[in-house]
């Protein structure tokens, strides 16, 4: 069939949908065993850098699997990505994100019950993140700093692995080096606000989570709204990080109309 933006919309929600399952539903596991038998802030780590590799898999081919509207974003300022697009993008996004935490909150209810019966912050982490992933002495001045670091090195990165000019990974193992990416970043930049680096991955979940008993979901451990901050602060750090990209790499590399032949993805390409 030929691709519609329907489709696209499809597999922008079914991409995201992977994502958050196995990314919400391994936070859900690892809160629900506080003796850490079934895994600990690694294993966090790990499935969600698998489950942006399995989201991309099966979205890349239609949509291109943005998954982030923070990526979207920054593809229609700085890589030509439709404007009109974005905002239905966007959307499917979140209602991907939304659904797959709703499954998630169904499946591990039981679980969620036995340890956190008030549904308060003590699991609200499942869902949605927090400064400090809920400990006191994070300020929100350093959160927001934090996500606008962590996204602006997801999309460096990003733009740097699809830049066709540039060398990338060959399209069928770039989903697996996007997943390392993240898995990265979750291990070197979890602490100051749990590294949602996404607002669709964050905010879907967080309003699964509200509608389903966790009357605080919008708020963090101190009763100060917060829903809005990993919202805000990763499409500021995909704008400069996709900006940092034009502004430090891709102006220099060659046109189309340069290039030869494309070499082997292990050789490097020649530059004029």
């Amino acid at each position: 069939m030929r691709k519609t933006l329907l489709g696209e919309l499809s597999a922008e929600f079914a991409g995201t949908m992977i994502l958050i399952l196995f990314g919400v539903g391994v936070v859900a596991q690892v809160v629900t065993t506080p003796d850490g038998s079934l895994g600990d802030h690694d294993s966090i780590a790990w499935a969600w850098g698998l489950g942006v590799t399995l989201g991309v898999y099966v979205a890349a081919r239609l949509s291109g699997a943005h998954l982030n509207p923070a990526v979207t974003i920054a593809l229609a300022a700085f890589k030509g990505f439709e404007w009109r697009k974005v905002l239905p993008y966007c959307v499917a996004q979140f209602l991907g994100a939304f659904v797959a935490a709703l499954i998630v909150r169904v499946v591990y209810a039981d679980a969620i019950a036995k340890v956190d019966p008030g549904h308060t912050i003590k699991s609200q982490l499942i869902f949605s993140t927090l400064p400090g992933n809920g400990a006191d002495g994070i300020g929100i001045p350093t959160a927001f700093l934090d996500q606008i670091v962590g996204t602006a090195i997801l999309v460096f990165v990003i733009f740097a692995l699809t830049t066709a000019v540039n060398n990338p990974p060959l399209a069928n193992l770039g989903p697996v080096v996007v997943g390392l990416l993240v898995v990265a970043i979750g291990m070197a930049w979890g602490t100051n606000a749990g590294y949602a680096i996404n607002p669709a991955r964050d905010f879907g979940p967080r309003l699964a989570s509200l509608i389903t008993g966790y009357s605080t979901a919008m708020q963090d451990q101190h009763g100060d709204l917060y829903f809005w901050l990993p919202i805000v602060a990763p499409i500021i750090g995909g704008l400069v990080g996709g900006g940092l990209f034009i502004l430090l790499i891709d102006r220099f590399l060659p046109k189309d109309d340069e290039l030869l032949p494309t070499p082997p993805v292990s050789e490097p390409r020649a530059n004029s």
